[in-house]
């Protein structure tokens, strides 16, 4: 006797997949899509573990050059302490990109919800709330937070409205064509922006009539033909690769069009 099998759609597929994706999307008000992934919470825990060695390290060494000034070191010792456990984070996070020393040793960063740098106000949020992550004891409700939560946010990232996510090494744009960043239609769809950002990146290793004749395709998205609506594609893939201007060779954010 045979059993049987469940069916499964494309659909049911495609849920399962997404469930267990960690990218994470929006759309900004102009209509393009960007995405970053978001970084779970094993290497959230050893950049933790590397900054609280830096701050052990800072703490004993200033516990041993002021040993000698009696209270008045002690006193200084404390108010160090206090200032490293609840500051350290905060200005690494909001002066240095979002990353403390930890966090770039794992090529992870803090970001807002939306995808922005992060500011004083939301770096202070999540960081004060670290209390409420802590209990019962050894940071167990935030550890179950990230478990519990599809984006791996902890207390302090829900109230604070941040994501961790990985930062990736920020891609030299000295290979792109040298024409201004042009800004994307209005609802440019995920698979033309992708398909706009590889014939940016490749457009050395193909010939002039081969992309003139790819920009061909593109027609309708630039309104022009020939060698314009080649430079076109060019201006609008170094501006969803980050750059903002000719002279820039760093595209800058977290995100990338497309995939990231």
């Amino acid at each position: 006797m045979h059993k049987t099998i469940p069916a499964t759609t494309d659909a049911d597929a495609a849920a399962v997949i997404r469930d267990l994706d960690t990218l994470y999307e929006i759309e900004t008000p102009e209509g393009i899509d960007l995405t970053t992934r978001v970084a779970g919470p094993l290497p959230r825990i050893l950049a933790y573990a590397v900054d609280l060695f830096y701050r052990t390290v800072i703490l004993i060494i200033l516990g041993i050059a002021i040993s000698v000034a009696g209270d008045a070191g002690v006193g200084v010792w404390l108010l160090v302490s206090f200032l490293l456990e609840w500051f350290y984070p905060v200005f690494f996070e909001v002066l240095r990109g979002g990353q403390t020393p930890g966090k770039r040793a794992f090529s992870i960063a803090v970001i807002n919800d939306n995808l922005t740098p992060i500011g004083w106000g939301p770096s202070i949020m999540r960081n004060l709330l670290r209390f409420a992550d802590f209990l019962p004891f050894g940071y167990f409700a935030g550890i179950i937070s990230m478990t519990c939560s599809r984006d791996f946010r902890r207390l302090g990232d829900h109230a604070a409205g941040t994501l961790v996510v990985y930062r990736e090494q920020p891609k030299t744009a000295s290979g792109l064509p040298s024409v201004p960043p042009a800004a994307p239609p209005r609802g440019l769809q995920l698979q033309d922006q992708q398909a706009i950002v590889s014939l940016c990146e490749r457009h050395r290793a193909l010939s002039q009539p081969r992309q003139q004749e790819l920009a061909e395709l593109l027609q309708p998205l630039t309104g022009r033909s020939g060698i314009t609506g080649l430079e076109r594609l060019h201006g609008i893939g170094r501006w969803l690769l980050g750059a903002r201007t000719v002279e820039e060779t760093t595209p800058r954010g977290t995100t990338q069009a497309g995939d990231q």
